[in-house]
């Protein structure tokens, strides 16, 4: 589709230049086979006033012959023609790269929404297909008993949440993905949005026997307090789903008058040096994490954080060794130019 787009876009670029071009050429042949009959009419003239001012001249001096005006035409048609010829085949090369450079930004958009249905297609077909196929075992069974119910309910509710969950994690990205949805920036301390992300993951951390140490310092900068928050949850779950128990999550944190950069750091199983630039696409989980872990998750969580970090004109990074844990670096501006972005 976008090859045909390309040479139609090629095509219309060539139409184009060749209109321009061909005007352009008439225009000139027109001006100089002009200026040669002025210049040819100019000498006929001086010709003719030399003959009358000295009658016993034998032949016009500065009369041009007809033969060389006309080969002199030819040729200026010919150099045009070439001229032309030339322009048509170097137009016809930087309009097929130009064309792809202008339909390559939107390549790459629709590229990406179809992996992003395909994607989300597959993750909503897994809870989907194990609600069905519970049900229709529940269904076969003449006599159903209560305990056989009731376990139908809790399974077909937890199917549910997996649905709910992914579908809330949609709207995110999509919400952050908006360039023209903005969030508000206002001052915020550092210390208070990861105390407040802590909290949220205690449940999970107490129940692994996991230990977050805590030891970054209350800088103060421009951010969305909720997103942000949002953001060193997103990082802590994953932290913690990925380590085993009885280890330790540090977030340290440095700074100076332009930026802060907070580091969280886990003693988990580490992602492959294959798998690490990929970690912030959407959907994405290494194989090694989907088989060796049972983790719920559907790979949106960092492609989330990647999305805040990017409304707050920020990065991250991620640094990791196979069996040996990771780290993530967080680095946000102090201050934004916009406080709507």
């Amino acid at each position: 589709m976008f090859h045909s787009a390309r040479l139609k876009l090629t095509a219309w670029y060539l139409l184009i230049i060749m209109l321009i071009t061909v005007s352009f050429s008439v225009a000139m042949y027109r001006v100089s086979t002009s200026e040669l009959d002025r210049i040819e009419q100019t000498l006929r003239s001086r010709s003719e006033r030399r003959i009358i001012l000295r009658p016993g001249t034998p032949t016009p001096l500065y009369i041009i012959d007809p033969d060389i005006l006309e080969e002199t035409r030819r040729r200026l048609i010919a150099v045009l023609a070439i001229i032309d010829l030339g322009i048509l085949v170097i137009s016809a090369g930087a309009g097929y790269f130009l064309a792809g450079r202008t339909l390559g930004p939107i390549k790459e958009m629709v590229d990406e929404q179809n992996r992003f249905i395909t994607d989300a297609s597959h993750e909503l077909r897994t809870p989907l297909t194990s609600l069905k196929t519970a049900t229709e075992v529940y269904l076969r069974d003449k006599q159903p008993k209560i305990a056989d119910t009731r376990e139908l309910i809790a399974s077909n509710l937890e199917e549910i949440n997996r649905l709910q969950y992914l579908s809330d994690n949609l709207i995110k990205l999509t919400q952050y993905g908006k360039t023209e949805n903005g969030i508000t920036f206002e001052p915020v301390r550092l210390a208070k949005i990861i105390d407040e992300a802590v909290s949220k993951v205690a449940a999970l951390s107490k129940a692994k026997k996991i230990t977050i140490d805590n030891r970054t310092a209350d800088y103060r900068l421009e951010g969305n307090a909720a997103s942000l928050c949002e953001l060193f949850v997103i990082l802590l779950d994953n932290a913690i789903k990925y380590s085993p128990e009885h280890s330790k999550i540090s977030l340290t944190s440095k700074g100076n008058n332009q930026s802060v950069t907070i580091e969280v750091a886990d003693q988990g199983m580490g992602i492959d040096p294959s798998d690490l630039p990929h970690i912030f696409d959407r959907f994405y989980r290494a194989d090694k994490s989907r088989h060796i872990t049972q983790t719920a998750g559907y790979g949106l969580g960092l492609s989330i954080a990647a999305q805040i970090i990017k409304k707050h004109n920020g990065s991250i990074q991620a640094q990791s060794w196979p069996g040996d844990g990771s780290v993530f670096f967080v680095n946000l501006p102090r201050t934004q130019s916009s406080r709507l972005i």
